[in-house]
């Protein structure tokens, strides 16, 4: 019997299951993914924004004003690499100028502080490959980049830490109220919990419905982008955005916090839930509008693409409450961009629901907010490195040449708590596979070693979901 039930292990989940584990609470954290963050969480503009985009008064406006400036504190506990770079919106024409006159009003009534409209002279002072037909921007110096996997990752190993119990590939399949909370029927069985916290992204609005009336719908939308080699992950230093529509905010030149630079999203509204297609059609699209912030956006040094599924809500805005007709069931849904930016401020909104609902939570004594500190080798002085070699020499051994990540470093992430049991698994919490060569080279050591870190055999080892095996079986010659 659990206290608490969250179902979907993203960023926002994982994010509310660490700061319930403050608490004296027997919680688990279900996903029906092999792995945390293996949703949204994995695949977006990995944008901390400064808050000047939401309409004043909606839940996105407030959480995203709070839940910018602890990022700093958070990321300085789970040692996530966290950067503010700044951003701008630009603008082409006087249309574009009004908009930005807009956004910069919304931004000071969000109370979003050092905002500034500058000229396109400025613009190009501060990035000069940028487009010089560009008329002006807003610029916010406190937006931020980061890996939103990484986050995810570690807050899901700190909440382990604290005690909380991770369980991965457990489809929720129905929900039924009983006489002290929720029984939860998955794929693996029965869960039995008092309350149920509901995170599941692009899914919420089913889960909802098993124990809810209908009140709000989720639409998927897709966004696809392009990842450029790190060898052009200078081409500009700033988060650069494009007016927004009404259907996101637009095309952005970006770099990445590991050295790359992105381009996207589109926007596409689309009715499978699992569909992370990328379409040539769309790239093309994302390619020509990128031109118009930079002519010289170096799209010949594309390493890989990817989408990733929005949850659009039919109310147009974040539901964090209590369902009304289901005490102890509380929605998180429609957690779309601000969501990343608003994640930690909305588990703190989650908890104090939480508290409300409960009649108070206990304290631990002995929560640690801190994780374990990650070993980036590559980052390491020539003296630390040959320190750390002599202390184990798989430190020494280089299995990712593009991104040079040591075995050190991959058995490390394996054996942490909500560590990787996959390809993708380590590729997400230690980088090999990230780089020019997308795994060519070092993606069948990586079997290896998860083989013999998990005493599996290599046919075992998969990619990413369950059934994704890399490796079917022997050759004649017993040799896999």
């Amino acid at each position: 019997m659990y206290d608490v039930a969250i179902i979907g292990a993203g960023v926002i989940g994982a994010f509310i299951a660490r700061e319930l584990s403050r608490y004296e609470l027997n919680i688990t954290l279900l996903d029906k993914e092999n792995d945390v963050s293996n949703g949204s969480s994995k695949a977006n503009s990995a944008i901390i924004h400064a808050g000047y985009d939401a309409k004043p008064g909606t839940n996105m406006a407030r959480f995203n004003s709070l839940g910018n400036p602890m990022f700093d504190k958070i990321c300085e506990e789970l040692d996530v690499e966290f950067e503010r770079i700044g951003s701008f919106v630009i603008g082409f024409d006087d249309a574009d100028m009004e908009t930005i006159k807009d956004l910069y009003k919304r931004g000071k009534e969000n109370n979003i502080e050092d905002l500034e409209i500058i000229d396109g002279d400025k613009v190009r002072e501060m990035e000069p490959n940028l487009s010089d037909t560009i008329k002006g921007a807003l610029y916010a110096p406190t937006c931020g980049i980061l890996s939103p996997w990484e986050l995810t990752i570690a807050l899901a190993e700190n909440a382990a830490d604290n005690g909380i119990e991770i369980l991965l590939n457990n489809e929720v399949q129905d929900i039924k109220k009983t006489e002290v909370g929720y029984k939860i029927i998955t794929n693996k069985g029965e869960i039995d919990t008092k309350y149920v916290i509901n995170c599941a992204g692009v899914y919420a609005d089913k889960i909802n419905n098993m124990v809810s009336s209908e009140s709000f719908v989720i639409t998927p939308r897709k966004g696809q982008y392009f990842v450029l080699d790190k060898s052009v992950g200078d081409f500009v230093n700033t988060v650069v955005f494009q007016c927004p529509s009404k259907v996101g905010k637009g095309i952005l030149v970006t770099p990445t916090i590991h050295g790359n630079l992105l381009l996207g999203p589109d926007a596409e509204d689309i009715e499978d839930k699992d569909d992370t297609a990328t379409v040539a059609e769309n790239l093309e699209y994302i390619k020509e509008v990128a031109r118009r912030s930079a002519y010289t956006v170096p799209v010949n040094k594309v390493i890989t693409t990817y989408s990733g599924l929005r949850s659009e809500v039919s109310t147009g805005d974040f539901i964090i409450r209590e369902a009304k007709d289901a005490k102890g069931f509380i929605n998180v849904a429609g957690i779309k961009s601000p969501g990343l930016s608003s994640s930690p401020a909305i588990a703190e909104y989650v908890v104090d629901i939480m508290k409300d609902i409960a009649g108070g939570l206990k304290e631990k004594e002995n929560f640690n907010p801190r994780r374990r500190r990650v070993v980036r080798f590559d980052k390491l002085s020539d003296e630390e490195k040959a320190e750390l070699i002599k202390k184990d020499p798989r430190f020494g051994r280089i299995i990712c040449r593009c991104e040079s990540v040591t075995e050190g470093e991959i058995v490390d992430i394996i054996h942490r708590n909500a560590g990787a049991t996959t390809v993708d698994g380590v590729k997400r919490r230690a980088r090999p596979g990230t780089g020019r060569c997308q795994g060519g080279f070092c993606g069948p050591r990586v079997v290896e070693i998860l083989a013999r870190e998990l005493n599996k055999d290599m046919d075992e080892i998969v990619k990413d979901r369950e059934d994704s095996y890399i490796l079917t079986g022997k050759t004649n010659k017993g040799e896999q």
